[in-house]
């Protein structure tokens, strides 16, 4: 049976979580510092980083980030609004900041949080290519969780001022576990490097990769926007 992968990032890397592509899950939870192996694999996958990038922004970030915030409700605050290519490639906030408001209508700045993106979107970008988007989707932690949900908002954040929030988190892991995946994968597979919150995140997001491999994901905006490199703008869910 084949494996699809949900992927998060995380300080210094990304979570991967690997399920296979039916019912059981059987998840497997690794940490990876770059993506080119499982990229060029093949497998269908679906990770939580902003993909396509256009050089210009007409309001609060990519067609992409517009289309989800309505799902979202009061977890919409977790959608960061990314700016146009030039912004994200800047070395320095400062600089992304002046890029981003000449490259956007109307001119917007960017946030200190979404420039820690910016390593990791890079990275990203840098593997993607039009034909891999065949198989490498992008996807938000929680609008995985809305689709997993009955498409309703979850009722509690993950974070409160950037810190995991206990309750929201019960009510994540319990939500998967409907879907399939037992407990004792987020008691005892933790592993180094890996957060709860991010584990979580990636095993929602595999789910969502299995749909992706069904053809039954939805994208937002539909039909994707593209960027000038041909790259798909869209989150799936």
């Amino acid at each position: 049976m084949s494996r699809v992968l949900g992927i998060d990032g995380c300080r210094g890397g990304w979570a991967v979580v690997e399920i296979e592509a039916e019912r059981p899950p059987d998840p497997v939870l690794t940490f990876e510092t770059r993506l080119d192996a499982h990229i060029a694999s093949g497998r269908t996958m679906a990770i939580d980083m902003p993909m396509g990038l256009p050089d210009r922004i007409d309001g609060p970030g990519r067609a992409a980030e517009q289309a989800i915030r309505p799902l979202l409700g009061p977890r919409q605050s977790s959608v960061f609004s990314i700016p146009a290519r030039a912004a994200v490639m800047a070395p320095t906030w400062e600089e992304a900041c002046a890029l981003a408001a000449a490259h956007s209508d109307p001119p917007r700045r960017v946030s200190r949080q979404a420039f820690q993106l910016f390593p990791s979107v890079r990275a990203l970008d840098a593997l993607l290519t039009p034909q891999n988007q065949a198989h490498v989707f992008e996807c938000h932690a929680e609008v995985a969780f809305w689709r997993l949900n009955g498409e309703r908002a979850m009722p509690t954040a993950k974070r409160v001022k950037g810190v995991p929030a206990v309750v929201g988190l019960a009510e994540r892991i319990e939500l998967l576990c409907r879907h399939g995946y037992d407990r004792a994968f987020f008691e005892a597979g933790r592993i180094p490097f890996v957060p709860l919150v991010d584990m979580v995140d990636a095993a929602a997001i595999a789910l969502i990769a299995r749909r992706c491999k069904a053809g039954l994901a939805v994208p937002f905006p539909d039909p994707p926007a593209v960027d000038a490199r041909g790259l798909r703008v869209a989150i799936w869910a």
